[in-house]
């Protein structure tokens, strides 16, 4: 049985082309049946995790359901893991002979996770197994909140679970946020109170409420649906992990202001983006839905000016410059690896995590809520989550150099990420070596920098 470490410092990536973008339950088995074998995850007795998932052990799998819709035309392949791979996954870690899975995230807090589960079938689905298999314990929402829009103004429904579902995690100046945390550029995060960030971020104190479920666990399997993310340029094994948090105003995404004010929200300078940033903190902050309906439509017409005059950044940290949203994923990383049940961090990982992405239908344009479709047909994994996105960013088409996310999973920090480095990591590829980076990405406007130059 691999142990925890030697999981943890496994350099390898297997990546497997399928026949088709189909998204077929026989196919999809065969091929997690392939890439466990070569990463040696796999035993004859107990199938594609036998060397990795001890009998008895708790199991919690972790998909990318991060909408009901998809906010762009293109339908729900390309936004959230496949339902498909979700249920093979499943199947498959059943038959190590677990003594619980469950599946859960925190998705959008505006999705609708009944219709989300209706959609995607995976309610029906769940209660079948539930009802032949007492090990299964269903699918899980880990969000306290959710919200609804009623006149642009968000309409909120707090403490959804109880906090002693919860574990508050506080990594004070070991957080990566420590560095930038400073009272001219706050923290922010979309359509959210600024005032409740500052209180969960701050010099000296960055807090994270993380679902137990998540630290209860003897094993993670993370499965990401790789596409392309406007702050993050990427989400895949790494950004996934947001998902395990359970209330947003602990996410800082972006600092207040642009690049030459100090801040990373935008490149350069801009007095129309500070007004726009000014009005939408006043909407955030309203204590009436009549003084937020007032700030939204001016927030709605501040940015129409912007589009009209060919902005299309925004002011959301939706570019490469973003300087927040990477230290904010690789915080919860070192939390998912190192977590405690008392809600410290132990100096060695305290679970096994593994990584098997969705690039089956890939998303790519403007990711993560308006993905369009990258037809990929393939799936990749590792227990290594800097090693998965360092294959993941080149399927992609970008220079990994390129993308903080990517990049800084290598650093040297405590709690680290891996103790390899990036030209250490291996792929063991079923694609021609030049199929991977000949391909065309549509990227988000604010990472076409990033791209691969291909000669």
């Amino acid at each position: 049985m691999k142990s925890i470490e030697e999981l943890w410092m496994d350099h390898r990536v297997a990546l497997a082309q399928l026949d088709s973008p189909d998204y077929l339950d026989e196919s999809i088995r065969a091929t997690i049946t392939d890439l466990s074998k070569r990463l040696e995850w796999s035993s004859d007795t107990h199938g594609p995790f036998g060397k990795v998932i001890d009998k008895g052990s708790r199991v919690v799998i972790k998909p990318n359901f991060v909408s009901h819709r998809n906010q762009g035309l293109w339908g729900m392949d390309p936004l959230i893991t496949h339902p498909s791979l979700v249920r093979a996954i499943t199947e498959a870690v059943l038959q190590a002979e677990p003594s619980e899975i469950i599946i859960g995230d925190a998705p959008l807090q505006s999705c609708d996770f009944d219709a989300l589960m209706q959609v995607t079938h995976l309610k029906e689905s769940s209660d079948e197994l539930q009802a032949r298999d007492s090990r299964f314990k269903g699918i899980r929402d880990f969000r306290r909140t959710t919200c609804s829009f009623v006149d642009g103004v968000r309409v909120a429904s707090e403490g959804l679970k109880p906090e002693d579902d919860f574990l508050l995690f506080d990594l004070a100046d070991e957080s990566l946020l420590e560095e930038v945390c400073d009272i001219s550029t706050p923290f922010r995060v979309t359509c959210y109170d600024p005032r409740l960030l500052s209180e969960r971020h701050r010099k000296g104190r960055h807090q994270y409420l993380i679902a137990k479920e998540i630290i209860d666990a003897d094993v993670v399997i993370n499965l990401p649906k790789l596409k392309t993310h406007k702050k993050a340029g990427i989400t895949c094994a790494l950004k996934n992990l947001v998902g395990i948090n359970g209330n947003k105003e602990y996410l800082p995404h972006h600092r207040v202001g642009g690049l030459e004010s100090g801040g990373d929200c935008y490149p350069g300078k801009s007095v129309m983006k500070t007004a726009l940033e000014f009005a939408l903190d006043q909407q955030n902050m309203a204590t009436s839905h009549i003084s937020g309906k007032l700030w939204n439509e001016v927030a709605t017409n501040l940015d129409r000016v912007l589009r009209y005059s060919g902005d299309t950044l925004g002011v959301e940290g939706s570019h490469s410059g973003n300087d927040t949203v990477w230290r904010t994923c690789l915080d919860l990383n070192r939390i998912l690896l190192y977590g405690r049940r008392d809600a410290t961090l132990d100096d060695k990982p305290q679970r096994k995590v593994l990584h098997i992405v969705d690039a089956i239908v890939a998303g790519q344009g403007n990711g993560p809520l308006s993905p369009q479709p990258l037809l990929l047909g393939s799936l990749f994994a590792g227990a290594n989550a800097a090693a998965v996105d360092w294959a993941g960013a080149e399927l992609l088409g970008y220079d990994r150099t390129k993308i903080p996310l990517v990049r800084k999973a290598f650093g040297e920090f405590r709690w680290p990420i891996t103790r390899f480095g990036a030209d250490d990591v291996v792929v063991l590829d079923s694609f021609e070596p030049r199929a991977r980076t000949t391909r065309q990405v549509i990227h988000p406007d604010g990472w076409k920098d990033a791209a691969m130059r291909i000669e």
